[in-house]
Protein backbone atom coordinates (compact mmCIF):
# COMPACT_ATOMS: atom_id res chain seq x y z
CA UNK A 1 0.00 0.00 0.00
CA UNK A 2 1.06 3.42 -0.84
CA UNK A 3 -0.16 6.73 0.13
CA UNK A 4 0.56 10.22 -0.66
CA UNK A 5 -0.47 13.10 1.82
CA UNK A 6 -0.16 16.40 0.54
CA UNK A 7 -0.14 19.29 3.39
CA UNK A 8 -0.25 23.24 3.65
CA UNK A 9 -2.92 24.74 1.48
CA UNK A 10 -5.31 27.14 2.91
CA UNK A 11 -6.19 30.92 2.30
CA UNK A 12 -3.66 33.15 1.57
CA UNK A 13 -4.20 36.92 0.25
CA UNK A 14 -2.91 37.86 -3.28
CA UNK A 15 0.66 38.43 -3.72
CA UNK A 16 1.35 36.16 -0.73
CA UNK A 17 3.26 32.53 -0.74
CA UNK A 18 2.62 29.33 0.41
CA UNK A 19 4.45 26.01 0.50
CA UNK A 20 2.54 23.00 -0.05
CA UNK A 21 4.13 19.48 1.03
CA UNK A 22 3.50 15.76 -0.10
CA UNK A 23 4.73 12.93 1.99
CA UNK A 24 4.83 9.61 0.40
CA UNK A 25 4.61 6.42 2.41
CA UNK A 26 3.71 2.97 2.30
CA UNK A 27 5.57 -0.11 0.91
CA UNK A 28 7.71 1.88 -1.17
CA UNK A 29 10.72 0.53 -3.68
CA UNK A 30 11.72 3.52 -5.57
CA UNK A 31 9.82 6.77 -6.70
CA UNK A 32 10.49 7.81 -10.09
CA UNK A 33 8.88 11.13 -10.88
CA UNK A 34 6.77 13.36 -9.01
CA UNK A 35 4.86 15.81 -9.22
CA UNK A 36 2.00 18.70 -8.81
CA UNK A 37 -1.37 19.18 -10.43
CA UNK A 38 -4.49 21.19 -10.08
CA UNK A 39 -7.65 21.86 -10.63
CA UNK A 40 -10.05 24.52 -10.59
CA UNK A 41 -14.12 24.65 -10.53
CA UNK A 42 -15.16 24.29 -13.97
CA UNK A 43 -11.78 23.54 -15.29
CA UNK A 44 -9.40 20.34 -16.49
CA UNK A 45 -7.05 19.25 -13.96
CA UNK A 46 -3.89 20.71 -14.81
CA UNK A 47 -0.26 19.77 -14.42
CA UNK A 48 1.65 22.80 -12.31
CA UNK A 49 5.54 21.43 -11.96
CA UNK A 50 7.06 17.79 -11.82
CA UNK A 51 10.67 16.48 -11.06
CA UNK A 52 12.77 13.58 -12.01
CA UNK A 53 14.19 11.40 -9.31
CA UNK A 54 18.00 13.39 -10.81
CA UNK A 55 16.02 16.59 -9.99
CA UNK A 56 14.77 17.79 -13.52
CA UNK A 57 11.91 20.13 -13.42
CA UNK A 58 9.03 20.88 -15.81
CA UNK A 59 6.58 23.99 -15.29
CA UNK A 60 3.49 24.60 -16.90
CA UNK A 61 4.78 27.92 -19.20
CA UNK A 62 2.34 30.37 -17.14
CA UNK A 63 3.39 29.48 -13.80
CA UNK A 64 6.98 29.27 -15.08
CA UNK A 65 9.19 31.92 -12.56
CA UNK A 66 6.44 31.63 -9.25
CA UNK A 67 6.29 28.39 -9.00
CA UNK A 68 9.36 26.19 -7.66
CA UNK A 69 9.47 22.45 -7.18
CA UNK A 70 11.43 20.87 -5.16
CA UNK A 71 12.62 17.03 -3.43
CA UNK A 72 13.77 15.54 -0.67
CA UNK A 73 14.51 11.67 -1.85
CA UNK A 74 15.52 10.78 1.16
CA UNK A 75 12.42 11.82 2.85
CA UNK A 76 10.25 11.03 -0.24
CA UNK A 77 8.77 14.09 0.01
CA UNK A 78 8.10 16.89 -2.86
CA UNK A 79 7.56 20.41 -2.21
CA UNK A 80 5.98 23.49 -4.34
CA UNK A 81 6.84 26.91 -3.30
CA UNK A 82 4.38 29.07 -4.51
CA UNK A 83 4.99 32.84 -4.90
CA UNK A 84 2.79 36.02 -6.04
CA UNK A 85 -0.34 34.04 -5.60
CA UNK A 86 -3.29 35.57 -7.68
CA UNK A 87 -6.88 34.56 -7.52
CA UNK A 88 -6.33 32.72 -10.49
CA UNK A 89 -4.42 29.99 -8.29
CA UNK A 90 -7.00 29.02 -6.42
CA UNK A 91 -7.53 25.05 -7.18
CA UNK A 92 -7.15 22.24 -5.26
CA UNK A 93 -3.72 20.82 -5.93
CA UNK A 94 -2.90 17.08 -6.16
CA UNK A 95 0.52 15.63 -5.16
CA UNK A 96 1.00 12.71 -7.56
CA UNK A 97 3.99 10.47 -7.44
CA UNK A 98 5.68 7.49 -9.90
CA UNK A 99 5.87 4.41 -7.19
CA UNK A 100 7.08 0.74 -7.64
CA UNK A 101 6.37 -1.27 -4.49
CA UNK A 102 9.02 -3.74 -2.22
CA UNK A 103 6.43 -6.42 -4.06
CA UNK A 104 6.53 -5.79 -7.38
CA UNK A 105 9.75 -3.30 -7.98
CA UNK A 106 9.99 -3.48 -11.70
CA UNK A 107 5.83 -2.45 -11.68
CA UNK A 108 5.34 1.60 -11.73
CA UNK A 109 2.46 3.28 -11.02
CA UNK A 110 1.06 7.05 -10.36
CA UNK A 111 -0.40 7.35 -7.54
CA UNK A 112 -2.45 10.67 -5.97
CA UNK A 113 -2.90 12.38 -3.22
CA UNK A 114 -6.15 13.53 -1.31
CA UNK A 115 -5.51 17.54 -2.83
CA UNK A 116 -5.30 20.12 -0.76
CA UNK A 117 -7.37 23.60 -1.06
CA UNK A 118 -5.74 26.66 -2.13
CA UNK A 119 -7.67 29.38 -1.93
CA UNK A 120 -6.45 32.94 -2.89
CA UNK A 121 -8.39 35.83 -1.58
CA UNK A 122 -8.31 39.37 -4.19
Amino acid sequence: QVQLVESGGGLVQAGGSLRLSCAASGSIFSIRAMGWYRQAPGKQRELVAHITSAGSTNYADSLKGRFTISRDNAKNMVYLQMNSLTPEDTAVYYCSAEISTVVRRQAWFNYWGQGTQVTVSS
